[in-house]
């Protein structure tokens, strides 16, 4: 029986699993998850953090619950402004972003946190259509990426990122006009499917995948194994965890009870893929 994983030590940095791998092949910079799966249709809502590996959690374990990030535009002097929040369904735009102190200026010194001076995320309400992008900088520090989002309803941005040090997630919202079929969160299920084969298994935040039921090693993803990021239901509360060197393990503890949605990445034959998970905590 699967004892009930932690998530422990949360930080603004993004979800690393296995923090000095190598990029073979060089880095790989894509602009969303290639391939999502789960044996039912996603949804739900997210956090922030992290942590130093080590699979199911005992009961001898003490880690103090998660700091909860992402519920505000604005956090350590700092706020995310998008000029255009208001997108059209199912059509390929740009969004544009910037980073502004409390002087109203925007920022332009972003410290490189696992290959990139910032990840963004972008999830609908319900924690469907999960994207992990990866904008670029202007000179006058106008954030810029092409998205495309493709059901209506509201959706929440995450500007993950770390100036002079201090690490920041800040959230705002995004808006896709027309009638939200907004869908429950699936049940628990340590099982999910992938488009080309790929079934992964999770033991409590313990994951192993494999490929044509054959097990694989995920290649380097920006500089680590993998990414993890949980959402919790209801405030969008965003988490983020890493995990120990090469191993596909996280430890820590929950903030609170109630149910997240997980979305494990990971990197295979040159493309990223996201397996998804729901994670119920009593």
């Amino acid at each position: 029986m699967t004892v009930p994983a932690k998530l422990v030590a949360f930080a603004a940095a993004l979800v690393v699993i296995g923090g000095a791998a190598a990029v073979a092949g060089g880095a790989i910079d894509p602009d969303r998850g290639e391939s999502s799966g789960n044996d039912t249709p996603s949804s739900a809502a997210p956090a922030h953090g992290d942590s130093h590996g080590g699979g199911e959690a005992t009961s001898e374990k003490t880690e103090e619950p998660a700091e909860i990030h992402g519920l505000a535009v604005a956090e350590n002097g700092l706020r995310v402004l998008v000029d255009t929040p208001e997108l059209e369904r199912g059509r390929t735009e740009r969004l544009e972003f910037t980073i502004v102190g409390e002087d109203g200026k925007p920022v332009t010194e972003f410290d490189v946190e696992h290959e990139k001076r910032l990840h963004l995320i972008v999830v609908r309400r319900d924690a469907t259509g999960f994207q992990h992008l990866h904008p670029e900088m202007s000179a006058d520090g106008t954030w810029s990426t092409d998205i495309k989002l493709d059901e209506p309803g509201s959706y929440r941005l995450y500007a993950d990122f770390s100036h002079k040090g201090e690490k920041a997630t800040l959230a705002t919202d995004l808006r896709v006009d027309g009638e939200a079929d907004l869908q429950p969160l699936p049940a628990p299920s340590d099982e999910a499917h992938i488009a080309g084969g790929y079934d992964v298994h999770r033991h409590g935040l313990e994951f192993e995948i494999t490929k044509d039921g054959k097990p694989i090693t995920p290649d380097a993803y920006l500089g680590a194994r993998g990414h993890l990021v949980a959402l919790r239901e209801g405030d969008l509360g965003y988490l983020h965890v890493h995990a120990e060197q090469d191993e596909l393990k996280f430890s820590g503890e929950f903030p609170t009870p109630g149910r997240y949605r997980l979305f494990l990445q990971f990197s295979h034959e040159g493309k990223v893929h996201t397996a998804e998970f729901t994670e119920e905590q009593r």
